[in-house]
């Protein structure tokens, strides 16, 4: 397949490998050295790009990490790297970077300013939050941090003056971007689409967050499908069911104005999963596909007691599957061969249930789960009615408590009920010692989370000083 698309001001048609990771081809077949290569796992930022979609006439860009990037994945697009960012002067980032000398060894500074850039350009550039928040997937190691906050500070006051004038616009108008910049929609517009690869040898990736570090060498010469082979690609919300299709990503829930009045914590769940780069490259289907034992969307999902409708890219069979049963054993899933995961299905809380998510890791933010729980609960004066109750990193799979949730069903919202829960959870479990901690450490992490849910979603009904008195006499029973 030859793979065409804009790489900066330059038409790429290559017939490279699908699977070679665009940051290699950036570097050694294009000669752009300032996409650095650092970790290879996606946590440094330091080979952090630009990339632009095409929809609707108007090019959407977005950070993406070209280390975890297939070449193929990046078929009609536009892909900008810091050498792309310079119009006739320093564009904004640069020079706040440059004023506020926030960079000293210089190997991450492209990361950033890319990053930086890519904000301005969404638009969305109302809060000096969200413009800090924009650099949550670059590390650097010699400034401290706190240069490069008031250089994002210097960005954001500078983007106030934009008023609505369109982010492209604006900065070529002055002189902070290349004008060519203007004529990229109708550039890409003339690329024709990828055909879909859907043989039997192909591999179907997702975002690529996770293969592309465990699977690089396979998948470098592997043929694999692109686009994602989907019937389905939204989020749609009727009468109270929603459909996620497979190929969203976690940027696209996160910021979905469809989910945030069922989930009204929606963002502050998300900022916990990864950064801002991975977000915007991790799909439904390949955080479900991966079978991790702590993915945190399968364990969102699993709490909703959600369906995923998997469909064979080559016959365009179709079946319909509990969530839950999914998940067989450490990595396996009941997934035939040719099928993908084309939609998440499930019935939206509505005013009478409660949804919360909770995840534990070594660090607080951009880190994967030493333990994850969600649930959703639904009941009437201080009664729960149903439960469903989910938990990662204490079972070989994304584990679905049943028993817990049997349990629950019909009892009174109190420390005797919830600690009673605790010991039967503790029954459901298996988690293994590992990196993340302890057998026992999780074991008392899963307890606590729990609790952290019934304390968040009623208040009302939790008192605190009990529930610790009840916890501590069944410990010493």
């Amino acid at each position: 397949m030859m793979i065409e698309f804009i790489l900066n001001d330059r038409l790429i048609q290559t017939g490279k490998p699908q699977g070679m990771p665009l940051a290699d081809f950036i570097r050694y077949e294009s000669g752009l050295r300032g996409t650095k290569i650092g970790c290879r796992e996606g946590d440094c930022g330091a080979c952090t790009v630009m990339e632009g979609k095409n929809i609707h006439g108007n090019v959407v860009y977005k950070t993406i990490l070209s280390c975890l990037t297939p070449l193929g994945k990046v078929h009609g697009r536009h892909i900008v790297t810091v050498e792309g960012l310079n119009g006739e002067t320093l564009n904004p980032a640069q020079q706040a970077i440059a004023d506020h000398s926030g960079t000293q060894c210089g190997f991450c500074t492209p990361g950033f300013v890319v990053s930086l850039m890519t904000h301005c350009l969404s638009g969305d550039t109302s809060s000096l939050e969200k413009t800090l928040a924009s650099l949550d997937g670059n590390i650097c190691r010699c400034t401290g941090y706190k240069s490069l906050e008031r250089a994002a500070r210097q960005v954001w006051e500078l983007n106030q003056s934009r008023n609505n004038a369109k982010p492209v616009e604006w900065m070529v108008g002055n002189r902070y971007l290349p004008a060519w910049f203007i004529d990229i929609s109708k550039r890409l517009s003339a690329i024709e689409k990828a055909p879909v690869i859907a043989s039997e040898d192909a591999v179907i990736i997702g975002g690529g967050t996770d293969l592309m570090v465990s699977k690089a060498d396979e998948l470098m010469l592997a043929g694999f499908s692109h686009p994602i082979p989907e019937v389905f690609n939204e989020i749609e919300v009727t009468s109270g069911w929603c459909r996620i299709g497979g190929s969203v990503t976690m940027s696209e829930m996160l910021h979905s104005a469809t989910l945030k009045p069922y989930f009204p914590r929606l963002e502050e769940y998300f900022k916990r999963i990864s950064s801002t780069p991975v977000r915007n490259m991790a799909t439904v289907a390949g955080n479900l596909a991966n079978a991790s034992p702590i993915a945190d969307l399968a364990i969102f999902f699993l709490a909703l007691d959600a369906n995923i409708l998997l469909t064979d890219v080559r016959q365009g069979n179709k079946r319909l599957l509990p969530l839950k049963e999914f998940f067989t054993g450490y990595k396996k899933l009941n997934l035939r061969k040719g099928e993908v995961i084309s939609e998440v299905q499930f019935n939206l809380p509505d005013k009478e249930s409660r949804f919360n998510f909770e995840k534990v890791s070594r660090r607080e933010h951009l880190d994967i789960a030493s333990v994850n729980s969600a649930i959703l609960v639904s009941g009437e004066e201080g009664r729960i009615t149903s439960v469903c109750l989910s938990a990662g990193g204490v079972s070989p799979i994304p584990l679905y408590l049943g028993n817990t949730c049997e349990f629950l069903a019909g009892k009174q919202i109190c420390a005797e009920t919830l600690t009673e829960a605790c010991g039967i959870i503790q029954s459901e479990i298996a988690p293994i010692s590992d990196i993340r901690g302890s057998e026992a450490y999780k074991r008392l992490l899963l307890r606590q989370l729990f609790l952290a849910h019934f304390i968040e979603l009623f208040p009302d009904n939790i008192d605190i000083p009990m529930l610790i008195s009840t916890i501590t006499a069944g410990e010493k029973h």
